[in-house]
């Protein structure tokens, strides 16, 4: 599988580049925990294991490299069973001048590439989130309420007060536990067009502001992949992590520091592009026919019994 993604690559001319593993910035993102680690050599100073090479292959991008990707090790803290390991592959990548429906097509066809043709016999389906809520959940994902969303996730009281009024996680919940669970098995499916407030790093879709130029794909309720065309506007994403250490500090959770140098190259001038990240254990995991990633796996965490 290592060798049929480097081929993949290779045919369409996109660069393998390096990036640390290690770094002095966390994630921005609250809904992922990274995990620190200590230094002899910086003491009394927090480093981090990454969680994805992202930022990195940015500024890369930033500084006129061509099309990229990576095949690398990220580290998630409070993250394992069936589907997750606090240790595992990412294969991402970059393509400049990629539109949603672009990228999309790439990881798809990536996605097929790797593994064995007898795994799907149909196209893959494409939906956008708004028709993924409607068709499986009867819900208007953009105007629903709290209540709404509660009485469609049908929690108990502890979880319902846990996640209180914030609507994102509601709608995770929902796409978790009702929607993607009924997603076919047979074909991979694409789901496109998150809402706004779910950007993370993608921009958001010219024609409709209510939603982000983001996708991911799955296999039945397996997700393999998350992508989107990316934010390239320094202000904009300055501002979105601001919010992301707003939200972990509601949390209870350290605030995460910015990671300036990254800013930098957005300043500087990120070029317009599109990436994604595919969870590579979890493809191979699609591609044994395992129904847990320990499965496909020959150094699985062993942190849990």
């Amino acid at each position: 599988m290592l060798k049929r993604a480097r081929i993949f690559f290779e045919e369409r001319n996109i660069l393998e580049v390096d990036t640390p593993i290690l770094s002095r910035f966390a994630t921005s993102d609250p809904q992922i925990e990274s995990i620190g680690v200590t230094l002899q050599l910086d003491p009394g100073k927090p480093w981090f294991l990454q969680t994805s090479p992202e930022y990195c292959m940015k500024r890369l991008l930033s500084a006129g490299y061509p099309d990229i990707y990576e095949i690398c090790k990220v580290f998630r803290d409070a993250e394992a069973g069936r589907y997750h390991q606090p240790e595992f592959t990412m294969v991402e990548w970059y393509r400049l001048n990629f539109g949603l429906h672009d990228i999309m097509q790439d990881t798809l066809e990536f996605i097929t590439t790797l593994v064995d043709a007898k795994r799907f016999d149909k196209a893959p389906m494409l939906l956008s989130y708004a028709e993924a809520f409607s068709e499986f959940a009867g819900i208007d994902s953009s105007a629903a309420d709290i209540d709404t969303l509660a009485e469609a996730a049908t929690v108990d009281d502890q979880l319902k007060e846990l996640l209180g009024d914030r609507r994102d996680d509601w709608l995770d919940l929902i796409l978790a536990e009702k929607i993607s669970r009924r997603f076919p098995t047979d074909r991979l499916t694409a789901l496109c067009h998150y809402p706004a407030s779910q950007a993370a790093l993608a921009r958001i879709c010219p024609d409709d502001a209510s939603v982000a130029d983001r996708f991911e794909v799955f296999a039945g309720d397996l997700e393999l992949a998350n992508g989107y065309v990316e934010l390239v506007d320094a202000k904009e994403q300055s501002a979105r992590f601001e919010a992301d250490r707003s939200a972990s500090n509601e949390a209870g959770r350290s605030r995460r520091p910015i990671d300036r140098a990254f800013i930098a190259a957005l300043e500087s001038g990120l070029p317009a592009c599109a990436g994604v990240a595919v969870g590579f254990d979890r493809v191979h995991m699609l591609n044994e026919g395992a129904n847990d990633i320990r499965h496909a796996l020959s150094f699985a965490f062993e942190g849990r019994k």
